[in-house]
């Protein structure tokens, strides 16, 4: 193997903003920041959601930031910042990458992901506990 995910990360984490939780939500519920939610749907059930992200799974990021794409989507149009996050701050960080690579300008990914943002205690939807929980 010529590169790792260890060595894919650690030159993602050299070339995108990383925000804290706590510095990311400052960010929330402006009008210039779209903030990224990169996970599958099967986490999004599971661990919640924050609150005002659009929700793009990372299989499809590429093809929905490309104008050229059948798959585009307008808001990679917006020329707003991105704030990417999944749930532990790896993905977010290769996704942040990518789009910087692919022109969007700024972007930054949440550190720790959405694990960090709600062990910090800030905005989450999350899910009502299943009946078999109870």
């Amino acid at each position: 193997m010529k590169k790792g995910y260890k060595a894919l990360l650690e030159e993602a984490e050299a070339q995108v903003t990383t925000l804290a939780p706590a510095e990311a939500a400052k960010l929330l519920g402006s009008e210039e920041v779209v903030f990224v939610d990169i996970r599958d749907p099967r986490e999004l059930e599971r661990e919640g959601r924050m609150p005002g992200a659009i929700h793009a799974p990372r299989g499809m990021l590429e093809f929905w930031i490309d104008p050229e794409s059948p798959y585009h989507r307008e808001v990679f149009a917006s020329g707003k910042r991105f704030v990417f996050f999944c749930a532990g701050g790896w993905r977010s960080a290769l996704a942040a990458r990518t789009a910087q690579e692919m022109g969007l300008e700024p972007v930054a990914h949440v550190g720790g992901g959405f694990s960090a943002w709600k062990k910090a205690g800030l905005p989450a939807d999350l899910p009502a506990p299943r009946e078999d929980e109870s």
